[in-house]
C-alpha cells in the first residue's frame, strides 16, 4: 500500500510539472486563442453569408448533430503538434530532462506524466471548445435535440487526436529533436493524404487506407429503397472519422454502408458499381480497434527511446 502511494505521490509531482511546464510554454493559451478564433468564425461565417445574400438564420434543432465539431484531420494533427512537438524533444534540446531524469523516479513515470498532461489539456481544450459552440448553436439555431450526442463526438475527437499526438510523441523520442518531430509527423500526415490517396485513385484499391491514420475509405450510407449506391451522405472509416461516425451511429443503429468503384469504358459513361456493404457499427468498431493500436503501438515507441535514452550532464 505504501509503494502504491509512493506511486501516486511521485506521479502527481511529475504530473504537475509538465502542466507547469506546458503553461510556461504558453501551450495552453495558443491553443486556445487559435481554437476560440476558429469556432467563432464557424459560429458568425453563416450569419455573416445569410445577412449578405438576404437569407437570415432559421431554427434547426438538429444543428448540434448535422455538423462536426473540431473534427477533421487537419485540426487533428495541428493539435498534436502544438501538444506533443517539443514535449520530449524539447526538453532534451532544453537540457532540462537531465535534473527530471536523474531524479529518483522511473522513466516510464516521467513518460505517462508527459502523455498524461497532454491528454489533460487535450480535453480542457476540448470541453472549452464544445461548450462554446453549443452554446452558440443554440443562441444561434434554437433548443437541440440530442445534445447528449455530444459525448461521444468528444470521445471520438479525443482518440482520433491521440493517434497523432502519439505519433509526434514517438518521433521527438527517437530523434530529440523538436524539428523532427514537427516536419516527420507532417511527412506522415501529408504522405497519407495525398500520396496515398492518389495511388487509391488511380489503381481503385481503397480498403487498405482503413488502416491507416487518417480519413480511411470513402462509403456511402445505404439509403433503402435507392437504387444509387451513393445516395447516402458519404461515410469515412479511417481513424480521423470516429467522431462523426459514433453519432451516426446513435441515431441509425442498423446503417449499412455502400463501398463502390468506377468503371470507365464500353461506350456507357462512368459507371458506379457496388463492391460490397459493411455495417456501420463494424466500421465504427473497427476504426477504434486501430486507433487504440497505433496510441500503443507509438507509445510504445516513445517510451522505449525514452527509456533507453543517454543522457550526460
Amino acid at each position: 500500500m505504501e509503494k502504491k502511494d509512493g506511486f501516486l505521490i511521485r506521479f502527481y509531482a511529475v504530473l504537475k510539472y509538465e502542466v507547469l511546464w506546458h503553461l510556461r510554454k504558453k501551450k495552453v493559451l495558443g491553443i486556445m486563442i487559435l481554437a476560440f478564433g476558429l469556432a467563432t468564425l464557424s459560429l458568425a461565417l453563416p450569419v455573416v453569408l445569410g445577412n449578405m445574400y438576404n437569407r437570415p438564420i432559421e431554427p434547426d434543432p438538429d444543428r448540434i448533430t448535422s455538423i462536426s465539431m473540431f473534427s477533421g484531420e487537419l485540426w487533428y494533427f495541428l493539435l498534436a503538434i502544438i501538444l506533443g512537438m517539443n514535449s520530449i524533444s524539447g526538453e532534451f534540446e532544453s537540457g532540462t530532462i537531465i535534473p527530471l531524469l536523474t531524479k529518483p523516479i522511473s522513466r516510464t513515470l516521467v513518460f505517462l506524466s508527459k502523455m498524461a498532461s497532454t491528454l489533460l489539456i487535450m480535453i480542457g481544450t476540448y470541453i472549452f471548445l464544445f461548450t462554446y459552440l453549443t452554446l452558440g448553436n443554440i443562441l444561434l439555431y434554437g433548443p437541440q435535440n440530442n445534445l447528449h450526442l455530444i459525448s461521444l463526438q468528444l470521445i471520438g475527437n479525443i482518440l482520433s487526436t491521440l493517434v497523432w499526438v502519439s505519433i509526434v510523441f514517438a518521433i521527438g523520442s527517437v530523434t530529440k529533436s523538436s524539428q523532427m518531430a514537427a516536419l516527420g509527423s507532417f511527412g506522415i500526415w501529408l504522405g497519407l493524404n495525398l500520396i496515398v490517396g492518389i495511388y487509391a485513385l488511380f489503381t481503385g484499391d481503397t480498403w487498405f487506407l482503413t488502416y491507416f491514420p487518417g480519413g480511411g475509405q470513402t462509403g456511402y450510407l445505404k439509403v433503402e429503397g435507392s437504387p444509387i449506391p451513393t445516395a447516402g451522405p458519404q461515410i469515412k472509416t479511417g481513424t480521423g472519422s470516429i467522431a462523426e461516425n459514433l453519432v451516426t451511429l446513435a441515431l441509425n443503429p442498423s446503417a449499412i454502408v455502400n463501398f463502390i468503384r468506377f468503371e470507365i469504358g464500353g461506350g456507357e459513361g462512368i459507371k458506379i458499381l457496388e463492391v460490397y456493404t459493411e455495417t456501420l457499427s463494424y466500421v465504427v468498431s473497427r476504426s477504434f480497434i486501430v486507433a487504440i493500436v497505433y496510441v500503443f503501438l507509438f507509445s510504445f515507441i516513445a517510451w522505449y527511446a525514452l527509456k533507453r535514452a543517454q543522457i550526460s550532464d
